[in-house]
């Protein structure tokens, strides 16, 4: 069925009452049809989750702006041709839009009209626990204090009207309200060599992401345990956390969104905790898995309060902490310094990864792992030989590799010759401000 039919069952649903309401018709709201399957991403996405009638008329409801944004003005003005208010029906106009974006209240009054115990049980719709809210679908948008909530405009997040109207649903884009970017690899779990203790904690990680649904729902454990997991990556630059984190990601099916600090921190006050506030709603019940990078900036120790700044500052660890408790996904922190991270959050992490430097074993696996497949190296270049002797990490062999590879490409070689290898891993060492010997 298509967009064009839905629109024109919806048509007829908010007819049928309107009839009703101004003595057209005695007749009774028209269900939706059932709807047919495999035509469209929304009548395939209608059936997989066995949504209601009442279900579909508002999730029509709250589509129907982004597609035909006269919709509603145009059945409304067939019953009030002189203009007017009509505030059973609910609606409001938003900043740009110039028509009616639909409420709570129109939902309510299209499926209920004025019967009270009905439009009570409707507004169960809009609960916590309700499939709209589990699956992140719709929500109403929050109104000013004493106001009625579902006054709250009806909206239905960008990637479902991306994925109903366009067949792909997008990812969010980093931006003020949104402080977070998505991160990728095309790497795989071969490509990451690490010893076997941090190999083994990051596989508990990917036990709870794939079996902690069933625990919770199939195996009652719901109230017995808190929501979410809770992880510190510990290590010094360059040693996998962020490929880690992607990886993750990648092999249970999870967007994985790197926050950028930047965007968060704010010098006014409250800003820094309304940032925030803006990132976990929007990450509720979405399945993503978040990446705080240099969290020390941002999750480090409480000091004493001097002064004003201290007091706030305090007050902004202190709602961190109350934000990622209570969180239902995986939150994971990267510091390259431990100990810099509030104590009253390591005491609630369920693990902290410990991520070291390379050994000299790991060392060769990455050189190995790394180079160019059409490219071969110079009879003189040893890798054991260099793995042995220069203490670099991950990152840095790679970008050793990398500007090794690119004097190749530029020289018209196919070979990596052990001077470009050594000028490489100088670079390196001199932007850590670190002495070599390159003598092998």
């Amino acid at each position: 069925m298509s967009l064009n039919k839905l629109q024109l069952l919806l048509k007829n649903v908010i007819e049928s009452r309107l009839d009703i309401e101004f003595g057209k018709s005695n007749a009774t709201v028209q269900p939706v049809p059932e709807i047919e399957m495999e035509a469209s991403e929304l009548t395939r996405f209608i059936q997989e989750h066995n949504l209601s009638n009442r279900e579909v008329v508002t999730l029509l409801l709250a589509l129907v702006p982004h597609v035909s944004p006269e919709f509603l003005n145009s059945i409304i003005s067939v019953y009030l041709p002189n203009g007017g208010d009509f505030p059973a029906f609910g609606g409001v106009k938003g900043k740009n839009h110039r028509g009616i974006l639909p409420t709570g209240e129109t939902v309510l009054y299209i499926l209920a009209g004025h019967d009270v115990e009905q439009r009570v049980e409707l507004a169960k719709m809009f609960s916590e626990d309700h499939f709209f809210a589990r699956k992140g679908l719709l929500y109403l948008e929050e109104v000013p204090a004493g106001e009625p909530q579902l006054s709250g405009r009806l909206i239905i997040e960008q990637e479902f009207v991306d994925l109903f109207t366009s067949g792909v649903a997008s990812k969010p884009r980093l931006s003020s309200d949104f402080p977070a970017q998505l991160i990728e690899t095309g790497l795989e779990w071969k490509d990451l060599i690490l010893n076997a203790k941090t190999t083994s904690q990051i596989a508990e990680i990917e036990t709870w992401l794939k079996y902690n649904d069933s625990l919770f729902e199939e195996w009652g454990m719901k109230n017995r345990i808190k929501p979410g997991f809770r992880v510190l990556f510990s290590g010094p630059p360059g040693t996998g956390k962020t490929l880690t984190a992607s990886l993750l990601g990648k092999y249970t099916g999870r967007n994985v969104f790197r926050i950028d600090l930047s965007l968060v921190i704010s010098k006014y006050i409250g800003e820094t905790e309304k940032n925030l506030s803006k990132l976990f709603d929007r990450a509720k019940n979405k399945n993503w898995i978040l990446f705080f990078d240099e969290a020390d900036a941002i999750f480090g120790k409480r000091t004493g309060i001097r002064d004003a700044h201290d007091k706030y500052a305090n007050q902004e660890v202190s709602y961190l902490l109350q934000r990622i408790e209570t969180h239902a996904g995986l939150v994971i922190l990267a510091s390259n310094m431990k100990n810099n991270i509030d104590p009253a959050f390591t005491r609630r992490f369920n693990s902290i990864v410990e991520f070291e430097n390379p050994t000299t074993q790991e060392r060769l696996l990455i050189w190995k792992n790394n180079i160019p497949f059409k490219m071969k190296l110079d009879e003189r270049i040893n890798l054991e030989e260099i793995s042995g002797k220069f203490e670099v990490n991950g990152a840095n062999i790679v970008n050793i590799i990398h500007y090794a590879s690119l004097k190749t490409l530029e020289n018209g070689l196919d070979t990596i010759s052990l001077a470009d290898l050594l000028k490489g891993i100088q670079k390196e060492y001199d932007k850590e401000g670190k002495m070599i010997n390159l003598n092998l």
